[in-house]
């Protein structure tokens, strides 16, 4: 038994999925049916992971692992930083 995980800005969803010895991470997500309730996901586009570690779709799984499919990033974690790092900036200089 795996968990196979995805989640939107409205929704989560996570699915036990029963899978034999030897099943790889895309073996897995398939026969959760995962790609029928989300289209949008593109396995050759989205990364996926076990426990919050990046793997690659022919990684073997273990007993109770959980597949993680992650989304693609709205904005850079780095330009965002970046920006806040300006405005705080400028909230000094302009408030004494």
């Amino acid at each position: 038994m795996v968990e196979v995980v995805y989640a939107t800005t409205d929704q989560q969803l996570l699915l036990e999925v029963d899978v034999p010895r030897g099943a790889t991470v895309e073996e897995a997500i398939h026969k959760s049916g995962i790609l029928s309730e989300f289209p949008q996901i593109e396995l050759r586009k989205n990364k996926v992971g076990i426990f919050s570690k990046v793997v690659q779709l022919s990684q073997p799984l273990r007993e109770k692992d959980r597949i993680e499919i992650y989304r693609p990033l709205i904005a850079d974690p780095k330009e965002i930083r970046r920006k806040r790092a300006q405005q705080g900036k400028k909230m000094k200089k302009g408030g004494g």
